[in-house]
């Protein structure tokens, strides 16, 4: 039976588009990057259409083709040079040529960023709390921690990892930006 090649396509492109796309940008961070990606996952099927078996779904197939554009995407990415010169930042005397980089910060008391973290560290939930006052502000060993709080160290870095986003995001609203 021979299938209807271009009609058979329109419907992926209708029907994965959108699946594809939010699974690029969620890998990619990038919505431009994403759609480049999305729209070379279907390029690449439509020239290899003859090439599905249909042994899987389209879909898998479909993602399978975007997990490989990725990879080849982060690939180029990493190999291409960094393309910068010293000059850019220095004159020709070994000094700033932008003079804000040595403007002196008024820096805030370190106190105040104590309160701000104490209070920050009182906002996590009860079962992050406990955790992050062990490990950080009494600066007990994961071993112990994990003994004491009856959790594995993967739960541990787990907690901690989220503490660490939550306190940042707190005090970027309580502390960096008064």
């Amino acid at each position: 039976m021979m299938r209807d090649k271009d009609y058979e396509f329109q419907e992926w492109i209708q029907l994965y588009s959108q699946s594809l796309l939010n699974k690029a940008l969620y890998l990619l961070s990038d919505k431009n990057d994403a759609e480049d990606i999305v729209q070379e996952v279907f390029m690449s099927a439509y020239l290899s259409f003859e090439s599905f078996s249909g042994k899987s779904s389209p879909s898998t197939w479909l993602q399978s083709i975007l997990r490989n554009k990725i990879a080849d995407f982060y690939r180029e990415k990493y190999k291409s040079p960094i393309n910068f010169s010293i000059s850019q930042f220095f004159d020709e005397n070994g000094a700033w040529k932008d003079e804000s980089v040595t403007n002196i910060w008024e820096e805030p008391s370190d106190n105040d960023f104590e309160i701000a973290l104490h209070n920050c560290i009182e906002k996590l939930p009860l079962r992050w709390k406990i955790p992050v006052k062990l490990y950080y502000l009494k600066q007990k060993k994961n071993e112990e921690v994990c003994q004491e709080m009856g959790i594995t160290p993967t739960n541990l870095w787990k907690i901690l990892q989220r503490s660490r986003l939550q306190l940042r995001e707190c005090l970027e609203t309580n502390w960096f930006r008064q």
